[in-house]
């Protein structure tokens, strides 16, 4: 028998679970693989709440938002013949996996550009806002934007923002701080902004849009440091983040100097469905029919080689639906956003952990259709992103240890990400202090050439990208006592990044109970969908 807490709705309870002796295996992610694992007796399992139900109609909802704004006029009032509008949309980092076209992105588009040619604005742009990430391919583009844009602006005025373009760059000015504010030279000398974003984690929108989205690395390395990182409690509670507010500052400094409206979009959580939608369940509710589709594919998983696993994931879009559409100034639609996206994924949780077990899945937002989950986006998900699932306080307390699941392979993509070839070979291998790694070698691989030509005319992360993925998982680092890998194919990759590993789930929960000891409190994240505990 399993014992369940309380179902309260609006506390989340029902989402979670506590193992008693005859309670069902569960599933976690390890790459492209699935584990199905008999978890310690007593631990306490997160489950994701479940999907909200979807605007009915997303056309109507995202017309009525652009009509009735936040803070602003109409987006119809605002426009005039003849003037310079700069459309920037978020890149395909989010969400993960990628949506069943068509992309909520695509239906924003096909909206606003219908309304800017119908009074009279034909000097109309659109930039992929992303920052110092690689050039989407064009293929990409397409998918995301949809036909009918594609084939209005590509490719002179529908094209990727570049960061190191010395032409393409100016500066708005500095924050109170001494922060520099770049940005995009196009949308700086427009007469409006129109920044269409996806929100899928609180930590994305808002001033972060403008002020990362078209920036640049002297930007960028205002607050990509291991500093700002461990003093950010968690990257998903903006008013405990310093990324946040330093996103905040900068976006102030834009935002005088630009007029910018922003359309903010929220999805829900249905990563799978049809076939697959077993995996949205907990598994003690598994039909027969549900645990015979689970042996199959893991038995097929089981049977087929790394390429095809990947390819297999990667082109099973996800089901995400839009839950709201809100549009206007910045930081009342930001507000909102929240509000409503914290109601999808947040999930009240009493008191932290002393054991974290979680799986890290085959996608990342740096390696989508890329060949691998490299082990650099391995330790991002795992330090970076999964450790900061929470909110008020970390799910995982200080001295904790985190168990993972994943290969940890030696496999990295050559044309997406080769300056993490090196950085992980060569800057690992000699120092992982993260803080001296920024003081010797950031600006290196920054201003080499040929990572600039690689971002510029390839489809390459900057190369000051692996130095902000290590950072990203500093504050990690530092408060968790272990990480332990289940799964690994390897020793010589979680060696490298100071982790442990273990044979199975039951040895690597052995080991951590040597030092948090028997009674240590253990929780599982099960994930994706993505959860993030409001810890009480």
């Amino acid at each position: 028998m399993r014992a369940i807490r309380p179902r309260t709705r609006s506390q989340g309870r029902e989402h979670i679970v506590t193992i008693d002796t005859d309670s069902a295996p569960r599933i976690m992610f390890s790459g492209e693989n699935l584990l199905v694992e008999d978890l310690p007796v007593g631990t306490r399992v997160i489950y994701p709440n479940r999907p909200m139900t979807p605007v009915a109609n997303p056309i109507a909802a995202i017309r009525y938002a652009l009509n009735h704004p936040e803070g602003m006029d109409p987006l119809h009032a605002l426009l005039t013949p003849g003037m310079k509008v700069t459309i920037a949309v978020d890149d395909i980092s989010m969400p993960l996996p990628a949506m069943r076209t068509p992309d909520v992105r695509q239906l924003v588009l096909e909206i606003v550009c219908e309304m800017l040619a119908d009074h009279g604005v034909d000097d109309v742009h659109i930039v992929i806002a992303l920052a110092l990430h690689r050039r989407m391919h064009d293929w990409e583009i397409k998918r995301m934007v949809g036909q009918r844009v594609w084939d209005a602006y590509w490719p002179d005025r529908l094209y990727n923002h570049d960061a190191c373009d010395p032409d393409g760059m100016v500066v708005l000015g500095h924050t109170r701080h001494g922060e520099l504010v770049e940005c995009n030279r196009r949308a700086a000398e427009s007469d409006l902004v129109i920044y269409v974003n996806l929100n899928f984690v609180p930590m994305n929108g808002g001033h972060k849009s403008v002020a990362v989205g078209l920036t640049g690395y002297e930007s960028l390395k205002a607050h990509h440091t291991p500093k700002a990182i461990v003093a950010s409690s968690s990257f998903n509670d903006p008013p405990n983040s310093e990324l946040s507010h330093s996103f905040k500052r900068q976006g102030q400094v834009a935002e005088a100097a630009l007029k910018v409206f922003h359309i903010e979009t929220v999805l829900n959580n249905r990563t799978f469905d049809g076939p697959l939608s077993f995996l949205m369940k907990n598994e003690d509710d598994f039909t027969e029919t549900d645990r015979l589709k689970l042996s199959g594919m893991k038995w097929a998983l089981d049977k087929l080689p790394f390429a095809a696993r990947r390819e297999l994931f990667m082109r099973t879009p996800a089901a995400y639906e839009m839950i709201a559409c809100y549009a206007g100034s910045c930081e009342p639609v930001h507000d909102k956003t929240l509000v409503k996206q914290n109601a999808q994924y947040c999930v009240e949780v009493d008191g932290p952990a002393d054991i974290l077990i979680t799986g890290i899945p085959y996608v990342s937002p740096y390696n989508v259709n890329s060949k691998a989950l490299n082990p650099l986006l391995v330790q991002v998900m795992a330090l970076g992103y999964f450790y900061h699932m929470y909110r008020r306080q970390p799910i995982l307390r200080d001295g904790g240890v985190l168990i993972i699941a994943h290969p940890c392979s030696d496999r990295f993509d050559p044309v997406h990400h080769p300056s993490y070839i090196e950085f992980f070979n060569r800057i690992l291998t000699e120092t992982t202090d993260s803080y001296e790694i920024e003081r010797k070698y950031q600006d290196e691989f920054a201003y080499n050439p040929s990572y600039v030509e690689m971002y510029r005319h390839g489809n390459a992360y900057h190369g000051a990208h692996p130095f902000y993925m290590w950072y990203w998982g500093q504050r990690g680092r530092e408060k968790v006592s272990r990480v332990i890998v289940i799964g690994a194919d390897n020793a010589t990759v979680p060696a490298i990044m100071g982790w442990e590993t273990a044979s199975s789930l039951a040895e690597a929960v052995a080991m951590a109970r040597g030092t948090m000891g028997r009674s240590a409190q253990i929780t599982m994240l099960h994930q994706p969908p993505i959860v993030i505990s409001d810890v009480m």
